[in-house]
């Protein structure tokens, strides 16, 4: 299970977003009409589905064994003019590998948490307090 908070203030168009222990600022580029104090939400989306990717990564390697150095994850996300979206991914892989250690790496790239939330889409309810 996973959570957050987001706070508005006086400041366009700032979020505070509190998960767990951790406290850190959502924000619009200053082309939108914010601050640019931190990422925008889009921003988060592709954090959260390159830190997945990663870390999952990591996790599989260390099971497998395998030799795997770093890890870098590059996410682009774009909404097109038909209002469908794009994600684009590209793995970087560190480390001796084999051409087969690299095609299963990528593979399990397709299977993350995340990616597979995004991939089915996730049902949204919301209530008024």
């Amino acid at each position: 299970m996973a959570d957050a908070t987001a706070s508005l203030g006086e400041v366009n168009y700032a979020a505070t977003l509190k998960s767990g222990r951790h406290v850190f600022t959502c924000d619009e580029p200053v082309s939108r009409g914010g601050q640019d104090a931190g990422p925008a939400p889009y921003d988060l989306l592709a954090g959260s589905l390159a830190a997945c990717t990663a870390i999952t990564l990591r996790m599989y390697a260390e099971r497998k064994q395998w030799p795997l150095g770093s890890v870098e994850v590059d996410v682009r996300f774009t909404r097109l003019p038909d209002k469908a979206s794009l994600i684009e991914r590209v793995l970087r892989l560190g480390g001796v590998l084999t051409d087969e250690q690299r095609t299963r790496l990528a593979d399990i790239a397709e299977r993350t948490p995340v990616t597979l939330t995004l991939k089915t889409g996730v049902e949204i309810r919301t209530r008024l307090e």
